[in-house]
């Protein structure tokens, strides 16, 4: 009976426990984040690439911890999440985990923002975070003159 009460207790005090952000690594204070292609108010035809730049820092992927590196999330039409907590993984929230440096959008037509995020081996942005200015896209349909 002994084990099981210690048990028991140990599921409550983890039920309790209140959640705290996650660790944030620095980095080096003039480290930036931007986006290369396309530009604000750029108008593109159906799938596009998008080329991540960052400067002053190194491009690490997921799953390494190495001092002043991160990779890539870009974020689409959604706002900045929470800074000091994991990027959510999802269809606005994408991950380039591999440490890729370009990668192909394919959204719907119509006007679209994006916007990078740094983030550590974790998923979590850096203190200070390194975000890139939201830009504006405006998709045609593939095949439109």
């Amino acid at each position: 009976m002994k084990p099981m009460r210690h048990l028991a207790l140990a599921i409550s005090l983890l039920s309790v426990a209140p959640m705290s952000s996650a660790q944030q690594h620095t980095m080096p204070e003039n480290a930036r984040v931007y986006i290369l292609w396309p530009s604000d108010g750029q108008v593109v035809r159906g799938g596009f690439w998008v080329r991540m730049g960052l400067a002053d820092a190194g491009v690490a992927p997921a799953g390494v911890e190495k001092a002043n590196t991160g990779h890539h999330h870009l974020l689409v039409d959604v706002d900045l999440p929470p800074l000091d907590q994991e990027i959510p993984n999802d269809r606005n929230h994408l991950h380039f985990g591999l440490g890729q440096t370009e990668a192909r959008l394919d959204l719907p037509p119509g006007k679209h923002t994006i916007q990078l995020l740094l983030g550590d081996e974790n998923h979590v942005p850096h203190r200070p975070p390194l975000y890139s200015k939201r830009i504006t896209v405006t998709v045609l349909p593939a095949g439109t003159p």
